[in-house]
């Protein structure tokens, strides 16, 4: 499936206003062009330094769980700070938490204010391998673009 990456980062661009309106219109222009390219929810999670778990923040199209544990795929980007690319989240076992239970792949991006991951992007899809580590860098350049997060190298994702 066609993701226009490139058409995002031009709308992306534009973006103003505090963290929350960038994410909150991020999660929408995201959602708008990946609902048809497989994907089935886009969200983000944030953690403070210290914390046990994540509280979901601006999301489409449903909603998801809140808190999570740290043990599960955006748990582990955030204490990683790494990205993940999950094929399969099965192969996970009790590590993935299912908040939809049809959800079968996962990209998760890690989010930093200059050396701090304060959290992530998370981008879920129905179909076993919607997701590849050049998803991970795309959606991680368009966080850059939106002001989510800071420019700089970056580890390969972590793929499952």
């Amino acid at each position: 499936m066609h993701r226009d990456y490139d058409r995002m980062g031009e709308l992306l661009h534009a973006l103003r206003g505090s963290r929350v309106d960038r994410m909150r219109a991020a999660a929408d222009v995201l959602w708008e062009h990946l609902s048809c390219a497989g994907v089935s929810w886009v969200g983000f999670y944030t953690a403070e330094p210290g914390d046990v778990e994540m509280v979901l923040g601006p999301c489409r199209n449903k909603p998801a769980c809140s808190p999570i544990g740290l043990h599960g795929a955006c748990g582990q980007c955030w204490t990683n700070r790494r990205a993940l690319v999950i094929a399969d989240v099965a192969v996970m076992g009790d590590g993935y938490i299912a908040c939809d239970p049809r959800d079968r792949s996962e990209v998760v991006v890690p989010l930093f204010d200059d050396a701090q991951c304060w959290g992530v992007l998370d981008v879920d899809s129905h179909r076993v391998g919607a997701f590849s580590a050049r998803d991970a860098e795309q959606l991680d350049r368009l966080m850059v673009i939106a002001k989510l997060t800071g420019d700089g190298p970056r580890e390969d994702p972590i793929e499952f």
